[in-house]
């Protein structure tokens, strides 16, 4: 055999080799989980402690009546300590164990109201009106990856 064709062949071979390893050597070294949703907020100089009581007294109860229904895991609130200009100083993150689908979502949504004694109309007003000192500056959606 020439050079050029033994080459060829130790390259079939080591093409090869990765295909005839066992399936559970193939697999992805993580295992998806629980998804975690988290909103960066700017609150405006003199807003922090009206945002702090909607925390408080809406948003938490919102996400315990959630947690109650097994929609979410967990929910946390946390404050950027050292914020640099333009940055949220406010995150609130909320842990789920799987995304609703559309069904579901609405199914949810229908239980939601019907707990807050509230309409969407009057919700996205009330949302609006938190507007004059706060804003919702990103939003990311992440997934827990773990050891498999």
């Amino acid at each position: 055999m020439t050079k050029f064709k033994s080459l060829i062949a130790a390259a079939a071979i080591a093409v090869s080799l990765p295909l005839a390893a066992p399936a559970a050597a193939q697999e992805f070294p993580l295992v998806a989980g629980e998804f975690a949703d988290v909103s960066g907020i700017y609150v405006e100089d003199g807003g922090e402690v009206k945002y702090a009581q909607h925390l408080a007294d809406q948003w938490m109860a919102a996400q315990e009546f959630a947690k109650s229904k097994g929609w979410i895991s967990d929910y946390k609130v946390y404050i950027n300590l050292y914020p640099r200009d333009g940055e949220p100083n406010v995150y609130l993150m909320v842990t789920y164990p799987s995304m609703p689908d559309a069904a579901e979502s609405e199914r949810r949504n229908a239980a939601y109201n019907e707990w807050a004694s509230k309409n969407d109309e009057q919700m996205i007003a009330e949302s609006g009106d938190r507007a004059e000192y706060r804003r919702i500056v990103s939003t990311t959606l992440l997934q827990e990856y773990t050891k498999r």
